[in-house]
């Protein structure tokens, strides 16, 4: 069970030391990649200045939305993901080669791996929180806008492809400029395994070996999926009655 809200004061809480722990990841590896992948200053402070952004976000929600005294295990691991997240978007302004695809596509995948364990151990720990389910949540949707945006720059699929990053934050942003899309979404598997079908596939795309025509179909299912998925939550909240409330998805 999600536990309610309740204050909490985020000093005492650990995510500060998490937050340093994954700044000095960002860093220490981009250094360490910075000669192979020939990596500028400036693509490693974009890295940097995306895990910091990311980390203000979440210290804001912490305490409205988790009702324990420590950041948790779970919760850790999710700001390692973000901080390899992070890592990714420091490629995007690298120049392409195969090099920098198979290192987008180990490191999304080890991103990947690591979403279960974190929610593995929120339940082992009885610290699940609506704040780490929406953490968790955001560093996936943000690690599918950066891989689209490098199949793109890649030339594995043409520009459409980062609609697969973008209709989510197009979804978000529905709800606060139309009254019917603030209405809460019903939890939803589907939902789940459609999130897991656009990094699989995404993942794919950046495989060096996986080149168009391959890649660009495999982008197309994985975003016909997202649109078919979309189109069901949007028609459901279309008929609800209207919502005057604050967006739940925002």
């Amino acid at each position: 069970m999600v536990a309610g809200p309740q204050h909490v004061d985020v000093r005492n809480t650990g995510v500060v030391s998490a937050a340093g722990n994954g700044l000095a990841v960002v860093i220490f590896v981009a250094l360490g990649l910075q000669g192979a992948l020939r990596l500028s200053p400036l693509d490693i402070a974009r890295a940097t200045a995306l895990f910091v952004l990311v980390m203000v976000l979440a210290v804001r929600a912490l305490p409205a939305h988790h009702p324990f005294r420590h950041f948790g295990p779970a919760n850790q691991i999710t700001t390692l993901r973000a901080a390899l997240v992070a890592l990714v978007a420091g490629f995007i302004g690298a120049p392409e080669s195969p090099l920098i695809a198979w290192t987008a596509a180990g490191l999304s995948a080890l991103i990947t791996l690591l979403d279960g364990v974190d929610g593995w151990f929120a339940r082992k720990t009885g610290m699940s929180s609506a704040f780490g389910a929406r953490f968790d949540m955001e560093v996936d949707a943000l690690l599918i806008l950066l891989l689209s945006i490098l199949a793109w720059r890649h030339d594995k699929a043409p520009a459409w492809v980062v609609l697969s990053g973008a209709l989510r934050y197009a979804f978000v942003l529905s709800g606060w400029l139309v009254h019917r899309m603030r209405q809460p979404l019903p939890e939803s598997r589907r939902r789940q395994t459609v999130c897991v079908v656009q990094v699989v596939c995404l993942v794919a795309v950046m495989v060096p070996t996986i080149r168009p025509p391959a890649s660009t179909r495999i982008a197309a299912v994985a975003l016909l999926a997202l649109v078919y998925s979309f189109a069901v939550d949007t028609w459901w909240l279309w008929r609800q009655p209207r919502f005057t409330g604050v967006p739940a998805h925002s």
